[in-house]
């Protein structure tokens, strides 16, 4: 196996943007996934940095790919995702009208987004032309073993869920402008206060889940950790790893030390646990009785 970076769910300035892109040159990632996933309204604070930052992870000798939006619902971002078939790169579906903008025959990667829940569905893409599928990251591992096995023998290359908060859904209505009592056509950004998401609790004051502008997302991690070997055996590709503000490279090093088999099961978490001492991870969509769960408890 190795690693994917996954499109980036948050809100970051230009510069911070900018500085992640550039610092993954020097990763052991085989592959990024850029651009805009959740909200079309953040795209022109980076847009003019996305030629440079794809040229600095080309010459690196990583594999680029740009993303679709989430949920393409607007004029304007039926027009982006056109113009993203040209630019030149291979384009990943998070939406499965974006299919209807690519040219026919161009070979495309599936985000984690679409429900892939079965061998049915990833032949299907598989015949449109899918060369690379994410699955969706709420797949226990029987699952998995049987979609892994599947690709293998269409020749796509499946990849899971490897860390990061856990994309649920995506709605209409902007939750931080809420938050801030704006409306939605007039958030002034609200999301970009929250660089990794802004947790939410409920009516009783217990943590529950996160939210990323129209986004919402799980409280905890999803680290696959202890999962590695049981993944390699079902035949994945790749991890995908989901952009985070702080740590992200070194995360990204220690990864690729584990999957090489040079570090044992439980090293990824006590590097996350470093970065971030309080944070909650979890595994148990793969392996434990609910999706919140984590095996080292």
């Amino acid at each position: 196996m190795d690693i994917t970076v996954g499109a980036n769910q948050f809100f970051w300035s230009a510069d911070k943007w900018s500085e992640f892109y550039t610092n993954l040159a020097t990763t052991p990632v085989e592959r990024i996934v850029m651009g805009e996933l959740v909200c079309s309204k953040r795209l022109p604070f980076y847009q003019d940095r996305i030629p440079k930052a794809i040229a600095t992870l080309t010459e690196a000798g990583k594999e680029v790919a740009l993303t679709s939006l989430a949920l393409i619902t607007l004029l304007r971002e039926r027009k982006q995702m056109a113009q993203l078939a040209e630019m030149g790169l291979i384009v990943e579906i998070n939406d499965l009208t974006a299919l209807a903008y690519l040219p026919k025959g161009m070979g495309f990667w599936v985000g984690p987004l679409v429900n892939v829940y079965n061998e049915g569905t990833l032949a299907w893409l598989a015949s449109l032309g899918a060369k690379r599928i994410c699955l969706p990251p709420e797949l226990p591992i029987a699952s998995v073993k049987i979609l892994g096995t599947a690709g293998t023998q269409l020749g796509v290359a499946v990849e899971v869920w490897g860390y990061g908060r856990l994309p649920l859904a995506i709605s209409g209505r902007c939750y931080h402008a809420r938050l801030r009592d704006r409306a939605k056509d007039n958030c002034q950004f609200a999301c970009e206060d929250d660089p990794d998401g802004l947790e939410i609790k409920t009516l009783k004051n217990q943590p529950f889940m996160a939210i990323n502008g129209v986004q919402t997302l799980s409280k905890s991690y999803a680290c696959v950790d202890h999962q590695i070997e049981l993944l390699d055996e079902a035949g994945i590709a790749s991890l995908r790893l989901s952009p985070q503000s702080k740590g992200f490279s070194q995360l990204s090093k220690v990864f690729h030390k584990r999957l090489l088999g040079a570090l044992p099961a439980g090293a990824i978490a006590d590097e996350v646990r470093q970065l971030e001492p309080n944070i909650q991870l979890s595994d148990g969509f793969l392996t434990g009785k609910s999706g919140a769960s984590w095996s080292a408890d």
